[in-house]
């Protein structure tokens, strides 16, 4: 049992996220329709591969998604726990570089997907490549490094972390994955993560209500991200249905999303920089959590059957409801399941989370003390 009220929003939050990756895995890139063809009707739990070949019914990417497997979103999420552990400080773009790159092209891990012992790199989407290629071999400014990479939700779905980190404080949150996520992505991918942080350090507050949590990141979205997530949240208002509201939040999500109708073959304007477009799925995630009205099994239900980035949606609705209902609001035995067919320990990371927080909020409190005393002696 966690032993605060932190540790609880803490484990919460990360169990959540790993549990709505793991579900949402089994079948992302595909619509609403063909999900229930193909599971004769809406996924209710944990099921297994879209391709019972699935060995050799994608060549190009031959993992073993499915059967409660975490994917690239959830080893990205722990890789930079670990970062925070290591480094007991707030993180900027430079601690990617010098701390989660080498996590990524040293030292192996369990990955589910390809049932084995292997480089985080090699699980990874080639927007997460990036990384390496260009703060590795490329030795560029981490400020400035994801400049040029398609713009898409990498980033923001491995922020939940900063969110922990920054209990309580939106603003914080949201300043620090910008910071964080420059090394990676760049326009409405690298707002998308910003915003996502602020989403979780708002939902770890005390009796945080849904609203509230949409609220907190409204106040800190900018451009088409902003609007994107006023559209669904209009969309969302007066519904508890998650099977009723995905074609509506899809349908207000639509004229910000690059990507296009077809989730498998995009349109020229998909991933490109834009003042006026938004990723699709933190704001479909936050429809969710208010759909579900904050309950982590509703929330990732519908993400999960939205389809298309069904792993992404479903993992940051359940970061965010998990953070609000803490560790006991996680489904036990999706917990359980997902934990052992991944081989991966989904409590310590959030265990993990919370010394850092306490540890990071002591020194912000120092820190402002410091300041305090000098403005008033300037005073």
């Amino acid at each position: 049992m966690p032993d605060s009220a932190l540790e609880d929003k803490s484990t919460g939050a990360l169990v959540g996220s790993a549990v709505g990756d793991a579900i949402g895995g089994a079948v992302e890139g595909w619509t609403p329709a063909a999900i229930r063809e193909r599971h004769g009707g809406w996924v209710t739990g944990i099921v297994g591969p879209w391709y019972d070949d699935w060995r050799t019914a994608r060549p190009i990417a031959p993992y073993h998604k499915g059967d409660g497997h975490i994917t690239d979103d959830t080893l990205m999420t722990h890789a930079l726990v670990e970062v925070y552990d290591e480094r007991r400080a707030h993180l900027d773009a430079y601690a990617i570089a010098e701390s989660l790159v080498p996590k990524m092209i040293t030292g192996r891990r369990w990955v589910p997907e390809l049932e084995s012992d292997a480089l985080l790199l090699q699980r990874v989407f080639l927007a997460e490549k990036w990384l390496v290629t260009r703060l590795h071999y490329g030795h560029v400014d981490p400020r400035e490094a994801g400049v040029g990479n398609i713009v898409n939700c990498g980033a923001a779905m491995y922020m939940a972390p900063v969110g922990i980190a920054n209990a309580g404080d939106p603003v914080g949150a949201y300043n620090e994955a910008i910071d964080v996520a420059g090394a990676h992505q760049s326009s409405y991918g690298r707002e998308a993560a910003g915003v996502f942080a602020a989403a979780v350090a708002a939902a770890m507050v005390p009796e945080a209500t849904t609203v509230q949590v949409v609220e907190a990141a409204l106040a800190v979205a900018k451009d088409g991200t902003r609007k994107a997530i006023q559209a669904v949240a209009e969309a969302a208002s007066g519904l508890a249905d998650w099977e009723e509201a995905i074609p509506l939040l899809r349908n207000a999500v639509e004229p910000f999303d690059s990507v296009g109708p077809d989730y498998r073959d995009q349109s020229l304007d998909a991933r490109r920089p834009s003042r006026t477009k938004a990723i699709e799925e933190l704001p479909i995630a936050l429809g969710f959590v208010l759909v579900s009205e904050g309950d982590v099994r509703r929330a990732v239900l519908g993400g999960t059957n939205y389809g298309r980035d069904a792993d992404s949606i479903a993992s940051m609705a359940g970061a965010i409801t998990g953070a609000l209902g803490g560790l006991n609001g996680v489904p036990a035995e999706w917990a359980a399941e997902v934990a052992e067919a991944s081989r991966t320990d989904l409590v310590r990371p959030g265990v993990l989370m919370t010394s850092v927080a306490r540890e990071l909020h002591e020194a912000d409190a120092r820190r402002w003390a410091r300041r305090a005393e000098v403005l008033e002696n300037l005073s």
